[in-house]
C-alpha cells in the first residue's frame, strides 16, 4: 500500500511523519487518547486507527482495533471516557460507539481481510444495535445514556445534527458489512431512513447547535445530505467559519480556527466535489503543523497563538484522511464519498407526522 499524498500540500513522507506522531501517544494498551496524559473516547481513537492504517503504521492500527472490544459493555455502549484504562466518564454516546462499523469497513477496503471484518463484526453489531434503540420518535438518535454504577441510567432524549449525521455514515457501513457477511440487519435500514429523514426534514428538532461548524458540514459528510442541497448547505454559511489562509472556526463566534474541523470540511467539500476549495483549506491549514509531522489543535488568530498548547491525535488522523480523500491514495479513500456503501436510505418518516409510514415496506 502507497502512504497517500496531496501535490503541492503534503508529501508521503509527510504523511508518514503525521502518522508516526500518533502512533507515539499510543498507549501499550493500544488505546489512542486525544494527546498524551489525556481521555480516550472510542470515536477519536478509531478514526486514529483508520489513519495510523493509511499513513503505514500498520500494526500500531491493528493494536488500536484490538483495544475497542476490550472496552464494551454488555448493551454495546462504550465508556465515553478512558484515562489510562480506567474510566473517567461512564456514560454512553451513540455517535462514539456507531463509529467502529466505519472503522472496520475502512479496514476492509484498505486491507481486503475477510477475517478482519469478521474478527469485530460481533463489536459493530451490538454497537449498532444499541444506537438503534436509541432513536427518537421524530428520528434523531438520542446523544447519551448515563450510567451509574456499572448499570445503564436515564437516556438524554435529545439528539445532536452532528452526532446523528455521523450515525447515519455509520449505518451506512454496518449495512454493508452486514451484506458482506450475508447477515442482513433490516432494523438498521429502518433507523436510517428515519434519521435521513429527520435530518433532511426536521433539523429543527435537533438540539440548537449552530454556532458550532460541526453541525454545518457534517450532514453532509455524513452522507445524509447530497448533490446540490449539500452544495447549498455548504456556501450558505462559508462566510460565518472560514477564514481565508488559516482554516475554519471551530464554533463561529469565537476567532479560533481548528486543524481537526477544518479537515472535516476538506472531506466534505470532497463529497460534494468541491476539490478545489477542499484543497485550498487543506493547505490553508498546515500553519498548525509542526516539524516532527504532529499538529497544534488549533490557533487564535487575534492573539497569534497556537491553543491549546498541544498536539493532538484526532487533529492528526484527520489531516491524514483527508490526504487521502483528495490524492485518491488507498483504497479506503472512498470512506466518506460513499460510493463502497449501500445507497443512502429511502428516507421513512414514522410518527412526526407530516407523510404517510407506509414507505416502511420497502423494508423487509
Amino acid at each position: 500500500m502507497t502512504v497517500p499524498s496531496v501535490e503541492g500540500v503534503l508529501g508521503a513522507a509527510d504523511v508518514a511523519a503525521t502518522a508516526a506522531s500518533i502512533a507515539r501517544m499510543q498507549e501499550p494498551s493500544g488505546a489512542v487518547p486525544w494527546t498524551s496524559g489525556q481521555h480516550t473516547d472510542v470515536w477519536n481513537h478509531v478514526e486514529a486507527a483508520m489513519a495510523l492504517l493509511v499513513g503505514g503504521q500498520g500494526a500500531a492500527s491493528d493494536r488500536a482495533f484490538a483495544w475497542v472490544p476490550t472496552m464494551q459493555r454488555h448493551d454495546g455502549s462504550f465508556p465515553m471516557k478512558v484515562v489510562a484504562g480506567e474510566v473517567e466518564d461512564a456514560s454512553g454516546e451513540t455517535n462514539m460507539s456507531a463509529y467502529l462499523a466505519v472503522g472496520v469497513w475502512h479496514g476492509w477496503l484498505v486491507r481486503g481481510d475477510l477475517d478482519f471484518v469478521r474478527r469485530y463484526w460481533p463489536t459493530v453489531r451490538r454497537a449498532l444495535d444499541w444506537v438503534v434503540s436509541m432513536q427518537l420518535p421524530f428520528g434523531g438518535i438520542a446523544w447519551s445514556q448515563e450510567w451509574r454504577d456499572g448499570r445503564p441510567g436515564a437516556v438524554n432524549e435529545e439528539a445532536l445534527v452532528a452526532g446523528s449525521s455521523s450515525i447515519y455514515q455509520a449505518l451506512r457501513a454496518g449495512v454493508a458489512l452486514a451484506d458482506l457477511l450475508d447477515e442482513p440487519q433490516p432494523e438498521w435500514e429502518l433507523a436510517g431512513g428515519r434519521l435521513g429523514h429527520a435530518l433532511s426534514a426536521h433539523e429543527d428538532l435537533f438540539l440548537d447547535k449552530r454556532q458550532f461548524s460541526m453541525d454545518w458540514y457534517y450532514p453532509v459528510l455524513g452522507g445524509a445530505v447530497t448533490g446540490a442541497a449539500a452544495r447549498a448547505r455548504l456556501d450558505s454559511r462559508w462566510d460565518d467559519f472560514v477564514e481565508p489562509g488559516l482554516g475554519i472556526r471551530c464554533v463561529s463566534t469565537d476567532p479560533w480556527v481548528t486543524g481537526a474541523e477544518t479537515c472535516e470540511l476538506v472531506l466534505a467539500l470532497d463529497v460534494a466535489g468541491d476539490h478545489d476549495r477542499a484543497r485550498q483549506l487543506l493547505a490553508d491549514m498546515q500553519h498548525l503543523r509542526e516539524g516532527d509531522g504532529s499538529y497544534w489543535t488549533g490557533y487564535v488568530f487575534p492573539d497569534d497563538v497556537n491553543w491549546p498548547v498541544e498536539h493532538t491525535t484526532y487533529t492528526a488522523a484527520a489531516v491524514i484522511l483527508a490526504a487521502d480523500a483528495l490524492g485518491h491514495g488507498t483504497p479506503g479513500s472512498d470512506i466518506m464519498r460513499g460510493a463502497t456503501l449501500p445507497a443512502p436510505f429511502a428516507e421513512l418518516a414514522l410518527e412526526c407526522g407530516c407523510e404517510s409510514a407506509d414507505r416502511v415496506a420497502r423494508v423487509s
